[in-house]
């Protein structure tokens, strides 16, 4: 297993951003798993501009297959007095296969405080918990993961997920590397066939600006309501251990079954 750490310390860096190696423990099928070229795509971003505000919220597009060399270029779009646009494109001998938009923003005083967001409706494992760790060859091999079967849809995941190597990581990195962990939501319609998906594009909003947990746990919930033509729609949340809602996502996926 090579850690994201590894990667990143293995990586060349450029005035613009970095070339990287995507190791087969990371592909997802053909092509690097999403997280980990999200986490890529971030820490070039935050290394071309300086003293850069908390990660708010990043738009992605899966253009296409990226394995083995990739390079990652960043570029600034603009940079206000309270937030920052950042675009980091990855390519590798296939292409253009991974455009991203961060979008780094300082807090606001306001009169606003609100907060009705759901609490996390289950615990995190306990240190005797039964866990699920994937095979090496694939990239689910670098998490943990504990199920506890309270998924109640017909399309839906509600998993504990964590990272077997984190030590070093940025926070918001490693959050882009866990959030997109689960297989879609529509996976489970499939009901046992073998059939590709692909993630089209991915919208993350981070609702702190400074994550914690326990022992590197996030719950992962991903539902999909409609699912039709080859084509779905999923919501998507991230809690950390004490409960606290840590983002709202939503991803588009292709279903050729």
């Amino acid at each position: 297993m090579t850690s994201i750490t590894q990667i990143l310390a293995a990586a060349e860096r450029t005035d613009t951003g970095m070339r990287a190696a995507i190791p087969a423990g990371w592909l997802q099928g053909r092509t690097a798993y999403g997280g980990l070229s999200s986490a890529l795509a971030l820490e070039a971003a935050m290394a071309i501009e300086p003293d850069l505000p908390p990660l708010r919220s990043a738009q992605v597009a899966f253009i296409g297959p990226l394995a083995g060399e990739v390079t990652v270029t960043a570029t600034k779009l603009r940079r206000g007095r309270n937030a920052a646009f950042i675009q980091s494109d990855i390519v590798s001998e296939a292409g253009l296969g991974y455009r991203a938009t961060f979008i780094f923003m300082a807090a606001l005083q306001s009169r606003i405080a609100h907060d009705q967001a759901a609490r996390a409706p289950l615990a995190p494992p306990a240190p005797d918990a039964k866990l699920y760790t994937g095979p090496e060859d694939f990239f689910t091999g670098n998490f943990n993961f504990f199920d506890p079967k309270e998924a109640k849809g017909p399309a839906e995941w509600l998993r504990w997920a964590r990272l077997r190597e984190r030590d070093g990581l940025h926070p918001m990195t490693e959050l882009m590397a866990i959030g997109d962990a689960l297989p879609p939501a529509a996976f489970k319609l499939i009901e046992g066939q073998q059939a590709p998906l692909s993630s089209l594009n991915w919208q993350i909003n981070f609702t702190t600006a400074n994550p914690t947990t326990d022992d590197g746990w996030w719950l992962l919930h991903a539902v999909a309501d409609r699912a039709s033509d080859g084509y779905s729609s999923q919501r998507m949340t991230m809690w950390n251990a004490a409960g606290d809602q840590i983002a709202e996502a939503m991803q588009a996926v292709a279903i050729f079954a």
